[in-house]
């Protein structure tokens, strides 16, 4: 029974298999409580509690899954390419709204965990929440963040972000596809990139482009807003 318990295809179908349904649900309902990866996410930790398998061996069995993660990326590519027109023609504001962004998005966090009494090292591994997760462990790790309380910031900010722009477009009446793309790739990176090609090309395009743009402006932004915050004894 351990060795089956053990196996890395057993962990690997479930994966897929707890994901499939758990889309599956998802596009029934379309509740945002519901979303894919959240489900699965519980789910996946309860077997695993259940089980007393642990995450090493979970890591290393799904570890086909973190690998094509990269190919997926750069399928996102061939999207752009498709969009290049767009893309040029709003240069300005995908610089402009992605500056604006990393810095909003650095500022407020370090601002608010200051306000409560976070210590550095919590400050440093959240501050960078709105990059995609190799980008943000980087840039937490070179300020003395922690490295699996980065990717857990990353992951809650990509699942609220996919989740919750909806409702915003919404209410806020936004119907610019480059600006609901510009908004998901800014903020919820590649779970918010998803969400936004199942709205249209466009959107799922300036997405992916903002994921890369937000990493540079955030690694730009960081220790430039750290520095102007502890001279302002903010």
């Amino acid at each position: 029974m351990d060795a089956f318990l053990q196996s890395h295809l057993l962990w690997l179908t479930l994966t897929l298999a707890v994901y499939a349904g758990a889309s599956w649900i998802f596009s029934r309902l379309h509740l945002g409580l519901l979303h894919p990866l959240l489900v699965s996410t519980a789910v996946m930790i309860g077997l695993l509690k259940l089980t007393g398998v642990s995450y090493a061996t979970y890591a290393e069995s799904t570890d086909m899954i973190s690998f094509m993660l990269g190919p997926a990326v750069v399928s996102l590519g061939y999207v752009l390419y498709e969009q290049i027109d767009h893309i040029r023609r709003n240069v300005t504001s995908i610089l402009v709204s992605t500056f604006a962004g990393s810095v909003v998005g650095v500022v407020s966090v370090i601002a608010i965990l200051r306000i409560t009494g976070a210590d550095s090292a919590v400050i440093a591994s959240i501050a960078p929440k709105s990059v995609t997760t190799p980008i943000a462990i980087q840039l937490s790790e070179q300020s003395g963040g922690i490295a699996s309380l980065t990717s857990m910031a990353v992951v809650i900010c990509g699942i609220f972000g996919a989740i919750a722009a909806p409702y915003v477009f919404r209410i806020f009446r936004i119907s610019s596809p480059v600006a609901k793309g510009l908004a998901f790739g800014s903020s919820a990176h590649g779970v918010g990139t998803a969400a936004a090609v199942k709205m249209g090309a466009v959107e799922g395009a300036i997405s992916g482009l903002a994921i890369g743009v937000m990493g540079v402006m955030t690694a730009l932004a960081l220790p430039l807003v750290a520095v102007v915050m502890r001279y302002l004894e903010l």
